[in-house]
């Protein structure tokens, strides 16, 4: 099995959500996502779009 990844070799940490901007992993996500249990990086999966939806809100000045 391929083990899949939302990098998009984008690597920059918010400092004030400690999220990565490109894919919107916490940085102990990034760090622990090859020994992650596949149940658990679907979840994170799953979270990703709302977390860079909230990122991009953010920047774009929305409360």
């Amino acid at each position: 099995m391929t083990l899949v990844s939302p990098c998009i070799k984008v690597c920059t940490l918010d400092p004030a959500w400690r999220l990565c901007t490109g894919c919107g992993r916490t940085i102990e996500e990034i760090a622990g996502w090859k020994s992650m249990p596949q149940a658990e990086r679907e979840r994170v999966m799953g979270e990703l779009p709302a977390r860079l939806a909230r990122l991009a809100a953010r920047d774009e000045g929305a409360p």
